[in-house]
């Protein structure tokens, strides 16, 4: 996240259709600029290789952007099988090349559902997961690979939407800490060869489609009126949440940082409104009680 005092105080949130060949920050900063906003975040970096759904968040919704991060994602991913590169994808060096053998839909399908479900994976050296803190990345980046633990992640739907002797299109619902890389590399190992991404789509994130979604070229192209009706209220990310309605003198207490009477049946996250302003996030206390959790101010 970045902020500057320069700007407007700009509170909501995009979606973002990156185009191709950006970073993720690169992308949010021209967005931002749009905007001329003072605080701004994405919420989860997609590759320069990458495309598709991008979430911005602009002010006060850059307090979400955490919780969007455990957001189950969809991608539409194409690889390339008997070529593998030291990244993961095509951006990459290639280091191995190998053999395809013939492959029939019937035995592609059958190494799809080997991957479908609980599943454990190795993160790629090429990201930005740290080790003594430094990014894996910059290690790889100066020809040092260090030994990583296998991570527990769901892959919810792996559906095959073409294939070629040499290349695989698919779709993929996965959960959060989810490397297409890796598994477009564990899916060729399985199915005998080696493989590598040429192109990756993000699809969708938590609720939010791809087909919502703007492109730079869209933005640019509005008045600051019809940007400002683009964005998408701070709250709208945590509408799972169960919503309570506080009184003026509850909404000036919770303000305050103190924790008030409000008995329920159930303990946990609540979002928190007085009339149709929201305040913030507040947490259900067993003693009847809900304590300020996360306070946003939208007005500011």
């Amino acid at each position: 996240m970045s902020k500057r005092t320069s700007g407007l105080n700009i509170h909501g949130i995009i979606l973002l259709d990156k185009r191709l060949g950006v970073s993720s920050n690169k992308a949010l900063q021209e967005v931002r600029s749009l905007f001329n906003a003072n605080k701004a975040g994405h919420t989860g970096a997609l590759d320069p290789l990458a495309t598709g759904l991008l979430p911005l968040c602009f002010g006060e919704a850059t307090k979400v952007s955490g919780l969007m991060l455990d957001d189950d994602k969809r991608y539409q991913v194409t690889m390339q099988l008997g070529v593998m590169t030291d990244t993961g994808d095509a951006e990459g060096v290639v280091v191995d090349t190998q053999a395809v053998p013939p492959l029939t839909q019937a035995e592609l399908l059958a190494c799809l559902q080997r991957f479908t479900g609980a599943i454990a994976q190795v993160p790629p050296m090429y990201s930005a997961l740290k080790h003594q803190g430094k990014k894996l990345y910059e290690l790889a980046r100066e020809g040092i690979t260090i030994e990583r633990q296998a991570r527990h992640i769901q892959i919810f739907e792996l559906l095959l939407l073409d294939f070629t002797t040499d290349s695989l299109t698919l779709e993929v619902a996965c959960s959060k800490g989810t490397y297409i890389r890796s598994l477009a590399e564990d899916i060729g190992h399985a199915l005998g060869t080696c493989a590598t991404v040429t192109a990756l789509r993000r699809l969708a994130a938590g609720q939010f489609s791809l087909a919502n979604a703007k492109t730079l070229e869209e933005l640019s192209a509005m008045d600051m009126p019809s940007l400002l009706d683009t964005l998408i209220a701070v709250d709208k990310p945590l509408s799972g949440l169960p919503a309570v309605q506080l009184s003026e003198a509850q909404a000036i207490s919770i303000r305050y940082g103190q924790t008030i009477a409000f008995p329920g049946s159930e303990s946990g996250s609540v979002r928190l409104y007085h009339d149709s302003l929201f305040l913030g996030l507040g947490e259900m206390l067993l003693d009847g009680k809900i304590a300020p959790k996360k306070l946003f101010n939208i007005n500011g």
